[in-house]
């Protein structure tokens, strides 16, 4: 199958997953969060689907709190059926997540890229603005994020703040960054804020993740800030090269965490566009390439394969996992405007201030 077959695979299973009112939840059965909903919309740009890319956005729209926030569910803890194989979509719990509510920022600035049309920013700059008052109003003086929402009369400091989810409000402050600035409009508080996050992630490890036991063993902490831009160059390279053979099973991909033997199409293909930051190609298209056997005829990719029992697992076909593929495929083959978006840097020079320990 050609990579232009595999996209219109993938995106055509991520249409027939899009509901009516523009929202795409991880199956046809349910469970939805607002950042896997961007990751699937941002694939459907890719394919050339503009206008389901922006149905996409426009819903995130009219599910917008008065005070910015983006709700959901908490994907991660659905349970699986008795059967262990597909997930309860049914029993997923509500979550208001600072991340998850940061990502619509980086599905606007990629739909800019692909379409180049200033209305797309003009359009959705008020929900680019109020998400991240949001976010921001989450922010504690040693500057990570907490990664849920604070409810009434609980302290801001009780709340966690996620390694991972920190990556990904970092990027997705670069691009806010840049659609104000695309628009005409100051952005230094948003510079500020996302400095400030940088100093935690390299300086204040002990802000985050301080309610699980350390999540070195996962992989999306251990790649994430290559991916976000935090670390460039041949510090970014260094990193993560030299825990490759924990994570990578020859063959198979990228596995979620260092002690199951499950490796995943999503944790594959962000690694990819992680490889590909620091110059890694080859590399990126070969774990890509390692995917194509969990190629679902039904659509879509399944989400992993369980390599000690030789299955799939579990029989799940996230829009999300599909819509990764898509974006590692243009990340590889550069065949969209948009390519480079989600690898590293936006800016590789950066317009922000010199990083401190100020903030």
């Amino acid at each position: 199958m050609t990579v232009k077959d595999t996209i219109t695979h993938c995106a055509n299973w991520i249409l027939q997953v899009q509901r009516a009112d523009g929202s795409i939840p991880w199956l046809r059965r349910g469970i939805f969060d607002p950042w896997n909903h961007v990751e699937s919309a941002m694939a459907l740009g890719v394919a050339g689907h503009l206008d389901a890319y922006r149905a996409a956005l426009s819903y995130l729209c009219t599910i917008q709190r008065p005070d910015g926030a983006l709700p959901g569910e908490c994907g991660a803890s659905v349970p699986m059926d008795a059967q262990n194989k597909r997930l309860v979509a049914a029993k997923a719990k509500p979550l208001v997540d600072t991340n998850f509510t940061a990502y619509c920022t980086l599905g606007v600035w990629h739909l800019y890229q692909l379409s180049g049309d200033r209305q797309d920013l003009e359009r959705f700059a008020p929900l680019v603005d109020a998400a991240m008052d949001f976010v921001l109003n989450h922010q504690s003086e040693h500057g990570e994020i907490a990664w849920r929402a604070v409810e009434a009369g609980e302290d801001l400091h009780g709340v966690d703040a996620l390694r991972t989810g920190n990556c990904s409000i970092y990027k997705s402050l670069e691009a806010a960054v840049l659609i104000r600035e695309a628009l005409g409009k100051p952005a230094a508080d948003l510079m500020n804020a996302r400095q400030r996050i940088g100093i935690a992630l390299r300086e204040r490890p002990e802000r985050f993740d301080r309610s699980w036991a350390p999540k070195t063993n996962f992989a999306m902490d251990w790649y994430y800030p290559v991916l976000c831009g935090l670390l460039q160059g041949d510090e970014a390279r260094t990193h993560l090269l030299a825990r490759r053979d924990e994570f990578i099973d020859n063959g198979l991909g990228c596995r979620c965490v260092t002690e199951q033997p499950w490796t995943t199409v999503a944790e594959t293909c962000e690694l990819a566009m992680a490889l590909i930051a620091i110059g890694e190609d080859v590399r990126a298209q070969t774990l890509i390439s390692w995917c194509a056997p969990l190629r679902d005829d039904r659509g879509g990719f399944a989400m992993g394969w369980q390599s000690e029992e030789q299955i799939v697992w579990p029989d799940e076909r996230p829009a999300w996992t599909a819509g990764a593929m898509v974006l590692a495929l243009d990340a590889v083959h550069q065949i969209t405007s948009a390519h480079g978006v989600l690898c590293g840097a936006l800016n590789p020079d950066g317009e922000e201030a010199p990083m401190s320990a100020q903030g």
